[in-house]
């Protein structure tokens, strides 16, 4: 039998892989390898030009291009092998990889793999979005590359798309770096960040225009207006010199699609079980991968605590048993774990049900396993705000387990 190169290979140095290998080798595995396609580690923290990172992980308080740095000398520190410029290719089913790097192309074998590639904002193609195609249309993502690699600024009056969290981060990127947003627009009635992320565009004076839609893009050469509708068909043009599309996150799961392992339809990533273990038993997944899109510091212990099951996972054969999936109703809009395997250890990896909602709602939540109601609870359900349902006692055992909805007028 062909020896593995590592006991546990990660895929992506973000918060959740770093995070993931440090804890296997504290919980005493020997070999860990971590890929990343980047020549640094830090995943999307790299390019984030504020703060706050890492005062839970690492007691301090580090803007994201230093707090990418402390990962990676946390991951050297803890003895693992940190290989920058990897990128993988291909998944086998056997654990066993097809790695691209600056040499030409490898395979690495590894008895348990986590993948944790994180998530992507939704570019203009995904959005629908019309009109012209000028110059200055850009994510958050590459804005806050270009300000933080090169030192550039691609507008000076943009409007932003989008009210998450991840829109307040380019709101700050813009007003720290010599921009100043014309506005921001949001299709949904109310912003999605909660407060108090949601006043800064109040505080900073960049009108708020919720309900509201793009429907042209004005511009040939470089975007020149923006034209909106709100809800009640009133029509305004934005003159503004950019466009900054942020949020609607979706995860990196193509290598996980191509090997044929199962996606969850609802949340996009990896389906996983409790111990974040994906439909081939080898592989695991952890971190922004899994659904779109939590902070850093969430990423970073949720990754610790899959490495830490991986970890007692390599002391035994992998489970072989098949999964049952976690249901839910409208207007849930997923819920990680999707996945619950019989026969794990006593302490789960995931140990609440993660839950987002489509759109507001209210109305009762309620969790049935074997048709007995265990958990419920009323009130106010708001989009993209992270509900944590803690998972019962048992519950890993049951043969069906169901997110109902009772919605109230």
């Amino acid at each position: 039998m062909t020896r593995p190169d590592a006991d546990a290979i990660v895929i992506g140095g973000g918060p959740a892989g770093v995070a993931a290998a440090i804890a296997m080798r504290r919980q005493g595995v020997e070999r860990v390898i971590l890929l990343d396609r980047e020549q640094t580690l830090g995943g999307a923290t790299r390019h984030c030009g504020h703060s706050p990172f890492g005062m839970l992980e690492f007691g301090r308080i580090y803007i994201g291009g230093a707090y990418g740095r402390k990962l990676e000398s946390a991951a050297l520190q803890a003895g693992i092998d940190v290989r920058p410029g990897h990128s993988v290719v291909d998944l086998g089913t056997d654990g066993r990889l097809t790695v691209s790097n600056a040499q030409g192309v490898e395979s690495l074998l590894a008895r348990r793999i986590l993948v944790t590639t994180g998530a992507r904002e939704a570019p203009r193609s995904a959005r629908l979005l019309p009109g012209d195609r000028p110059l200055g249309i850009v994510t958050t993502g590459t804005l806050q590359s270009y300000v933080a690699f090169h030192g550039l600024m691609p507008f000076r009056r943009p409007v932003i798309l989008g009210s998450e969290l991840v829109s307040q981060s380019a709101l700050l990127t813009c007003l720290t770096h010599g921009a100043r947003p014309v506005a921001m627009v949001e299709t949904t009635p109310h912003p999605l960040a909660r407060a108090p992320f949601n006043w800064l565009p109040r505080l900073a004076g960049v009108p708020f225009y919720p309900s509201a839609r793009v429907v042209d893009i004005i511009g040939r050469q470089r975007v020149e207006a923006i034209r909106i509708v709100q809800e009640d068909g009133n029509e305004m043009v934005l003159e503004c010199d950019g466009l900054l599309l942020t949020g609607q996150f979706t995860p990196e799961a193509a290598l996980v699609r191509n090997a044929g392992m199962a996606l969850d339809t609802d949340t996009g990533g990896p389906a996983v079980d409790q111990d974040g273990r994906c439909a081939n038993p080898l592989y695991f997944a952890a971190g922004n991968v899994l659904r779109p899109i939590e902070t850093g510091g969430w990423a970073f212990r949720e990754g610790r605590a899959v490495g830490t099951a991986i970890a007692r996972d390599l002391l035994q054969q992998p489970v072989e048993t098949a999964p049952i999936a976690v249901l839910h109703d409208d207007p849930v809009k997923l819920v990680v774990p999707n996945l619950l395997r019989k026969g794990g250890g006593p302490h789960n990896a995931l140990s609440s049900f993660q839950l987002r909602f489509t759109r507001r709602a209210r109305g009762c939540l309620m969790l049935e396993v074997d048709g007995r109601t265990v958990f419920e609870r009323s009130g106010l359900w708001t989009p993209e705000r992270r509900v944590l349902v803690p998972m019962p006692a048992g519950v890993t055992e049951a043969n069906h387990v169901h997110f109902r909805f009772r919605e109230e007028s």
